[in-house]
C-alpha cells in the first residue's frame, strides 16, 4: 500500500524544532522497515520549501540551499512514487471547493487530497488530520504519527 506524504509530516521529519519531530522520525523508521512505499506530489515540496525557510515560523529556519537538498532527497527517494495532478484531480478539487464552500486557506490541502485520490493513493500521513476530515474519509485515511510509547 502506498501512503501519500503531507507537507506537515515532511516538516516534522526535517525540522528539529518542529513539534512531533522525534515521533515522526520514529514512525518513519518503523514504516520503512515494513517496506511501505510513499507517494509525493510536487505541490508538497513547494509548500515545504516555503514554510521551512520562513523565519517567522521557526527560530532557526533552514537556508534555502539546505531546504532544496532535502526536497530533492525526498523527490528522488527509492521508496517514493512521484504523483502529479491530472485533469481528474482538478475536477475533484473544484467539486470539493464548491461542495464544501471552501475558502482560500483550504486550497492547498484540497488539491493535494484530490491529487492523491485520483492517483489511487488512499492513505495520507499528516500531523494535522483536520485538513482532510472534511473529505469524509471515504477516500482518504489519515495516519497520524504517534509517540513510540503508544
Amino acid at each position: 500500500m502506498i501512503c501519500g506524504l503531507d507537507t506537515t509530516f515532511l516538516i516534522q521529519i526535517e525540522v528539529e524544532d518542529s513539534e512531533g519531530h522525534r515521533e515522526a522520525l520514529l514512525w518513519m523508521r518503523r514504516t520503512l522497515t515494513k517496506g511501505r512505499q510513499f507517494a509525493l506530489a510536487p505541490q508538497v515540496l513547494t509548500e515545504f520549501l516555503h514554510i521551512v525557510t520562513d523565519p517567522k515560523r521557526f527560530p532557526k529556519p533552514l537556508p534555502m540551499q539546505v531546504a532544496l537538498e532535502k526536497s530533492h532527497y525526498w523527490w528522488s527517494g527509492a521508496e517514493v512514487h512521484r504523483v502529479f495532478p491530472t485533469m481528474a484531480s482538478v475536477e475533484q478539487f473544484h467539486r470539493w471547493i464548491d461542495q464544501y464552500r471552501l475558502g482560500r486557506k483550504r486550497l492547498l490541502d484540497t488539491m493535494l487530497a484530490a491529487t492523491y485520490l485520483t492517483n489511487g493513493v488512499k492513505d495520507i500521513v499528516t500531523s494535522d488530520a483536520r485538513d482532510y476530515q472534511l473529505f469524509g474519509f471515504d477516500h482518504v485515511t489519515i495516519l497520524r504519527p504517534k509517540p513510540a510509547s503508544t
